[in-house]
Order: structure tokens, then C-alpha cells, then sequence
């Protein structure tokens, strides 16, 4: 294998140091070398890891740039960038792949989710209930691999009942098995803030309303951006809550007659990154993780997120490239096969080879 050359890398907020980690090693040891520009929101991390690389990789082997829109465009745009790895939301992952494959770039572009969870009759009620909580409001809803959609087959009223308790349940903080950590900025608050306004005219049930939840409500008026875990009952799959990537902590239930239906909603997701089924069943596991269609799939396991050495990647508008951005596609990605064939002597009989 050869190295590409320079490639960059932009990465976002919400996990500062990890996801730059998904690429940083396996580019590096490819023998590429990297820049990097992190969030402009979340600056810190990577500038002190680029300050801890230079005592031990030589100048110029990881590189970090600072800066807003124009400076990832610079990066794509660089005549001497080679390839192109980026995280963030599918209208700039698009936008991005686009251009960079116009420059004739390898690139592999990561967008966002909207994750469905789907609850069997069957399922462990409190397991189910505990661990879809942990995964729409865990790093407060804002990562790619969060629940978002509920799908209940049948009325199930005690698993319902049982997630408005635990997140009802959850307290501002980050300490403690019940805390729940504040969104980014102010301009995540009030898209959050509208997302749930805009479910409740369309005639949704709010079983939890995080704008008026108060100890999150308190939080926000001694400063900092608060908002509280929301659960929205819907009456149906047309509300725009069950469609659009709020990106925050925000669970959308809507309840399914049959297994068939649930995948019929979830399937027509135009994401693809994550999904899971809660049951007790083996054969009820098999028939929805072979007809799901994301790329991420877990079984009572409500973030999916792949065990080393499997790669992490979506498929639909979840993802824009070929290859996944870690484990072996990422090898390729951030290489190209050298092949050689040789010959030392006269053939000594003819072959179509010679």
C-alpha cells in the first residue's frame, strides 16, 4: 500500500476528541500526513492533542487549522489535499462530497441520522425502557447514533409509562447516573424549543415537555443552554418530529399495529445510520435486522455504535462515499494498492502470458 499524501479532515462538536480519532491513526499509519479542522465551537481538545503529537511526530505529520465554513472550503478546495474525511450534517456532508469529488478528490462524507428503535411485545419493559432513555437523551440527543423514533408494536402502556418516568427522572448535570449534560449553544435550544412547538401544532401529545421541565427550566434562567428530554406521542407517521434530525433530546412514539409496520415507517427513513429492536425473541431479532434498512443495527441495544474491529459508517443520506470511516475500508480509503509484476529470464515456452 502507498500513501495518498496530505489528507484533511472536519470534524464537529459533538464528540471533539473520539471522532477525530476514527481517522487521525489509520491515516497516519498509511503514511499520510493530516490537517485537521475542528469545530470552531469545540476548539480546545484537538489543539492540545496537536501540542502533545509535536513532542513525538515529526514537523508537519498532523496539522491543525482553525476556523468557520471558509476555512473547511479551503481544505476541500486545497490543490494539494488529496482526500477528504468529514462528519456532520447530510446537507453539508452532500455539499462537500460533491465538490470534492469534483476536484477530482477522494472524499467520504458522514451526515446525519434519524434513528428508529422498535419495542416487540415481548420486549423486557424495564431494560427497554431504561435503555431507550439512555439513548435518545445521552449526550443530550446531540450524536448521530441517538434514538429519536419509538415505534411500539401494539399499545404496550407500561413501557410507555415506564420511559415518561426515567426521563422525567433525568437532573441537569454531569455527574451521576441520572444527569443529563446541556446542549452546545443558545441557537440549539431555540431549533430544539421550535421542533417541539411545531409537533404540538400539529396535534401531538407531549408526554414530556423539556422546555417547561423545571429544574432544566431553572438551570436555563441562572444561564447556560438548557433544555430538558422531551417525549412526543404521535397519531401519525406524517408529523415532521418522526422526519426531520432535531438533534437534541427528543423521543418521538408512534405506535404500530404489526411487526410490518413498523419497518414499513422505518424503512422509509431517507436516513440510514442506526437501528434496533427490543425483544426476547431470537427469530423476531433474525426477521428485523435482515429487513431494517440502516447500517448500524442493534438487538436491545439502543446505540448501535459497532464493537473494534467493525467499521463505523451509515448507508442512504446518512453517508456520501463508498467506504465506512474506520477499520478496513478506511485502510483503503486512505491508500491505493501498489501492484508489480516482474520478470527475471527469457520465458521458456510461450504462454499467453508472453
Amino acid at each position: 500500500r502507498v500513501a495518498l499524501g496530505v489528507v484533511g479532515g472536519i470534524v464537529p462538536f459533538n464528540f471533539p476528541f473520539m471522532v477525530p480519532f476514527w481517522t487521525i491513526p489509520i491515516a497516519l499509519g498509511m503514511g499520510n500526513t493530516y490537517v485537521l479542522k475542528p469545530s470552531e465551537k469545540v476548539p480546545m481538545a484537538m489543539t492540545r492533542v496537536a501540542e502533545l503529537a509535536s513532542q513525538v511526530l515529526p514537523p508537519g505529520v498532523l496539522n491543525i487549522v482553525h476556523g468557520d465554513a471558509k476555512c473547511a472550503q479551503a481544505l476541500v478546495e486545497h490543490a494539494g489535499v488529496r482526500a477528504i474525511a468529514f462528519v456532520g450534517t447530510s446537507m453539508v456532508a452532500e455539499q462537500i462530497y460533491k465538490r470534492a469529488t469534483e476536484l477530482g478528490k477522494r472524499v467520504l462524507a458522514l451526515g446525519g441520522a434519524k434513528n428508529h428503535l422498535v419495542a416487540l411485545p415481548d420486549c423486557d419493559v424495564e431494560m427497554t425502557a431504561q435503555d431507550v432513555v439512555n439513548s435518545f437523551a445521552g449526550c443530550a440527543g446531540e450524536r448521530c447514533m441517538a434514538a429519536s423514533v419509538l415505534l411500539v408494536v401494539g399499545e404496550q402502556p407500561e413501557l410507555v409509562e415506564r420511559i415518561v418516568a426515567k426521563a422525567r427522572a433525568l437532573e441537569p448535570g454531569s455527574d451521576g447516573a441520572r444527569a443529563m449534560g446541556p446542549v452546545i449553544d443558545d441557537a440549539a435550544v431555540t431549533r430544539i424549543t421550535l421542533s417541539i412547538a411545531r409537533a404540538e401544532s400539529e396535534g401531538a401529545e407531549l408526554l414530556v415537555d423539556g422546555r417547561s421541565e423545571p429544574s432544566f427550566a431553572e438551570r436555563r434562567a441562572r444561564g447556560g443552554f438548557w433544555i430538558g428530554p422531551s417525549v412526543i406521542r404521535h397519531a401519525t407517521s406524517a408529523d415532521s418530529a418522526l422526519h426531520d434530525e432535531i438533534f437534541g433530546p427528543v423521543l418521538s412514539i408512534l405506535h404500530c399495529p404489526t411487526f410490518d409496520a413498523a419497518l414499513k415507517v422505518e424503512n422509509a427513513n431517507c436516513y440510514g445510520n442506526a437501528a434496533c429492536v427490543y425483544t426476547q425473541s431470537g427469530a423476531h431479532a433474525e426477521y428485523f435486522t435482515q429487513r431494517f434498512e440502516a447500517s448500524m443495527i442493534g438487538v436491545n441495544v439502543g446505540v448501535p455504535v459497532p464493537r473494534e474491529p467493525f467499521s463505523f459508517g451509515g448507508i442512504h443520506r446518512s453517508k456520501f462515499g463508498s467506504c465506512d470511516i474506520t477499520g478496513d475500508a478506511a485502510i483503503e480509503f486512505f491508500s491505493f494498492r501498489r501492484k508489480i509484476t516482474t520478470k527475471w529470464g527469457m520465458a521458456t515456452e510461450k504462454s499467453w502470458m508472453n
